[in-house]
């Protein structure tokens, strides 16, 4: 089966520094269909946005790479390749592979009607969910948490902090909105990491019209590297786990382009 090279498709030197994060293929069984193939699949769906039955007739069928997908975000695969990729590319850029400081957002996107679990965000009059994230100071994500759209802000970065700073443990420095602040999220922080410092960023009162702020501009053009990808616009996902495996391929669709 032939590729139509379309413009999604994977460099052949992308190709050569993503091969070895794959699993390997099986020692018995069926033939399995080439990775590289499977790749582009997905690449095309983040950035096109299509139904799976969509996918055009040059990649393998939907359902196989579907499959692929499913099994990649249950078992740990996507996650891994994005964490390898995003310590490859800080190192490119002269940094130390593990971040010392980090942003923390979050992004009410609208749900497409097949979501498991939705909510109702009043301030954005959106129904469906919330991506928080946190970011280092490049932009990379390095911790994802999607809810229901009616999570409040410092509830939601909580519970990301609880299941990921473990997973961060050189991050001194933390950066938030006034969405976030107040003593009760500070504490909270200080109870998981008593060296980490939160500092929130506030807008001036005086400021008229659209004004970038000091390291929140960081996290809201990682939003915008997601609005890049139509999968991304709305949430078209069943379950969390599968939007939270989109978000992965499009950071490592971002970050292939840059390191190879």
């Amino acid at each position: 089966m032939q590729n139509a090279n379309f413009a999604t498709d994977l460099s052949d030197a992308q190709w050569v520094f993503l091969e070895p994060m794959l699993p390997q293929p099986a020692q018995t069984g069926r033939p399995r269909t080439p990775l590289r193939l499977i790749v582009n699949a997905l690449m095309y769906i983040a950035k096109a946005g299509c139904h799976w039955h969509l996918l055009p007739k040059s990649f393998p069928p939907y359902k196989t790479v579907f499959h692929v997908f499913r099994a990649w975000t249950r078992n740990g695969t996507l996650a891994g390749i994005h964490d390898r990729l995003r310590a490859y590319s800080r190192e490119q850029d002269g940094r130390q592979s593990r971040p010392t400081a980090a942003i923390i957002d979050s992004q009410t996107v609208r749900s497409a009607g097949l979501a498991e679990e939705v909510g109702y965000d009043a301030g954005k009059k959106t129904k469906g969910r919330k991506r928080f994230i946190m970011v280092d100071t490049v932009g990379h994500v390095l911790s994802i948490l999607i809810t229901p759209a009616d999570r409040p802000e410092r509830e939601g970065a909580k519970e990301m902090l609880d299941r990921s700073l473990c997973h961060h443990g050189w991050l001194r420095k933390l950066w938030v909105d006034g969405g976030f602040s107040g003593e009760d999220f500070a504490g909270h922080v200080k109870s998981l990491r008593k060296v980490m410092d939160v500092e929130v960023v506030k807008r001036s009162d005086t400021a008229k019209g659209f004004k970038v702020l000091p390291r929140r501009w960081v996290v809201e053009r990682t939003f915008g590297w997601f609005m890049q990808c139509r999968r991304l616009v709305r949430d078209y996902e069943r379950t969390v786990q599968s939007a939270t495996g989109w978000i992965h391929m499009a950071m490592i669709r971002i970050m292939l382009r840059k390191l190879a």
